[in-house]
C-alpha cells in the first residue's frame, strides 16, 4: 500500500466556539502493479475484487493476503461498484466462479 500523511483542520460549527482541530490522518491507497500499468485502474480494481472474495474461501478472513486485497478493492472501486457486485454475488448470478 502507498501512504500519505495529511494535516487535517477541523473546525467547529458552533458560533460560540472558537474551536479548531488539528489531526495528521494517513490515506493509503493500492500500490503499482505491474499486471496494471496504464491509467485506468479498472480491471486492477475488478481483480482485487474478485481474488479478494476467492481468497477469504480458501483461507478465511483473517488470513493477512485477504485483508490487503480487501483494502485494494476499497481504494481503487467506486461504491457502486461494488454494491453492484455485492448485490450479484447475493443474488447468484456474479459473472465469476469465486470458489478457490
Amino acid at each position: 500500500m502507498t501512504s500519505r500523511q495529511v494535516l487535517v483542520t477541523w473546525i467547529s460549527n458552533d458560533d460560540d466556539s472558537d474551536d479548531t482541530e488539528t489531526k495528521t490522518v494517513v490515506l493509503r491507497t493500492a500500490g503499482f502493479d505491474a499486471r496494471f500499468p496504464n491509467q485506468n485502474q479498472t480491471k486492477h480494481c475488478w481483480q482485487n475484487y474478485v481474488d479478494y472474495f476467492k481468497c477469504i474461501k480458501a483461507r478465511g478472513e483473517d488470513f493477512p493476503p485477504c485483508k490487503q486485497f480487501f483494502r485494494a478493492y476499497h481504494s481503487l472501486c467506486p461504491n457502486d461498484y461494488i454494491s453492484k457486485w455485492d448485490t450479484q454475488r447475493e443474488e447468484g448470478n456474479f459473472p465469476v466462479n469465486l470458489n478457490p
